[in-house]
């Protein structure tokens, strides 16, 4: 159907009035321009909303206008807020979280990047009490990234009235097409590579403009939370395989023609038998040590454990006899329970408790683990790992077995673990799946 002319004004107003918004960003904001130009613009008319789907803004022009007419900042604060679900990768995990939360997390995320920022092109009327909202939220959560904020309203359910006051002041766009990365056109890969370049630029940016880096923070820590690299535990753990007999048919060093050939010849008598056994690589020996100081929740140790445990244990990676040592430490050894069964892990889950809860010191754990080997507890153990905050004192001799560094979050303040040692960061959601 062919537009009237007041329609057709309309979409160009409502065009002109993004244009203009795009525009003062790339003008303010430099080190966005390779965000800015990976979306366009397409008009939806009679949809009511607008929305952002990684490659395209959607956009009714009606509604449009009307922000603009209700006030002018409103616009460009919904662009920015649009670029930065994307930058931040809000909507690239859309299929592994509960949306209500998610929506509510990514919208105060990406809201508290640009009052961070002190956009004047940006400012609402209702931003001090916004930002008043912001501040009260930090002290539960600490950095505002979006998956902080998710985990924290799942483990404190909000009330429907307060997800309404939330909504009303961090919600800008409608999310009806956040999509798995798959399903889009521009990947979630594209979307990575251009934050690691945001990334880059932000800190010349923030130097251009001389005030502080502070108020890039929160962009930064969002940043660092979209471009973490997203681990595959179970791969890790593969680092620690031993070979070993596995009492199986080994066929792949079998030869049919000398058996069939004895057979044929000289009556039932192969000229060969099947080795009994083949070497595979498995899993035999493994210490888990926990960190027991008061940053390591106890249900996310119990879940750490849990799916260390299971992957550990899956009949294609562990022998039939198996030798799991699960050691607690905060500054000194707390426990040690050795596991040689699926009951006793069992057992350990549902009576065990968490001790200790003062500082972190890691050596003891590496002192008793060479004592064990010392006495003829591991006949060859290949690996620990390490479930920690980080903070804490190292061994500066490297051991003679591999070892993983396990954190729950990216923090750069916490000490390098040493070269010898493989450094990990998992995600809660990584940790419970």
């Amino acid at each position: 159907m062919q537009k009237s002319e007041k329609d057709e004004k309309i979409s160009k107003l409502a065009m002109q009035v993004l244009t203009l918004a795009r525009d003062s960003i790339m003008v303010n904001l430099r080190f966005l321009d390779m965000a800015l130009s990976r979306l366009t613009l397409t008009e939806q008319r009679g949809n009511g909303q607008v929305a952002v789907n990684g490659m395209q803004i959607l956009y009714d022009p009606v509604v449009v206008l009307k922000m603009y007419r209700q006030e002018p900042n409103r616009v460009f604060r919904l662009y920015l807020h649009m670029l930065f679900h994307c930058i931040f990768y809000h909507s690239f995990q859309y299929d592994k979280v509960e949306t209500e939360y998610w929506d509510l997390a990514a919208d105060i995320a990406a809201e508290n990047a640009i009052l961070e920022m002190s956009v004047y092109q940006g400012a609402l009327k209702q931003d001090e009490e916004a930002k008043a909202k912001l501040r009260v939220l930090k002290e539960d959560v600490g950095a505002l990234t979006a998956e902080r904020l998710y985990r924290y309203f799942r483990n404190n359910p909000l009330t429907e009235n307060a997800k309404k006051e939330y909504r009303a002041f961090f919600h800008r766009d409608e999310h009806l097409y956040w999509k798995p990365a798959e399903e889009l056109a521009i990947s979630a890969q594209d979307w990575r590579k251009i934050s690691e370049r945001i990334k880059a630029d932000l800190k010349s940016f923030s130097k251009a403009r001389g005030n502080a880096e502070s108020n890039a923070e929160s962009i930064e820590k969002n940043l660092r939370e979209a471009t973490r690299e997203r681990y595959d535990y179970g791969g890790l753990l593969r680092r620690f395989m031993v070979m070993g007999e596995d009492l199986r048919l080994s066929e792949d060093e079998f030869d049919y023609v000398y058996y069939t050939y004895g057979l044929s010849t000289y009556g039932n008598v192969p000229l060969v038998e099947p080795l009994e056994y083949r070497d595979i690589k498995k899993i035999r020996e493994f210490v888990i040590a926990i960190d027991t100081s008061a940053s390591c929740r106890g249900e996310v140790v119990r879940a750490f454990l849990r799916k260390t445990y299971s992957i550990l244990k899956s009949e294609e990676t562990f022998f039939k006899k198996m030798n799991v040592h699960i050691i607690q430490c905060d500054n000194e050894i707390q426990s040690d329970v050795r596991i040689i069964s699926d009951e006793e892990f069992e057992a350990f889950m549902k009576h065990g408790k968490l001790k200790g809860f003062g500082s972190t010191d890691f050596r003891p754990v590496f002192d008793y683990v060479d004592t064990l080997r010392k006495e003829g507890e591991f006949e060859n153990l290949k690996g620990l790992i390490y479930f920690t905050d980080g903070y804490g004192v190292y061994p500066e001799r490297m051991p003679e077995y591999d070892v993983i560094f396990a954190f729950l979050e990216e923090d750069d303040r916490a000490p390098q673990v040493p070269p010898w040692a493989i450094r990990a960061v998992l995600s809660e959601e990584d940790v419970e799946a």
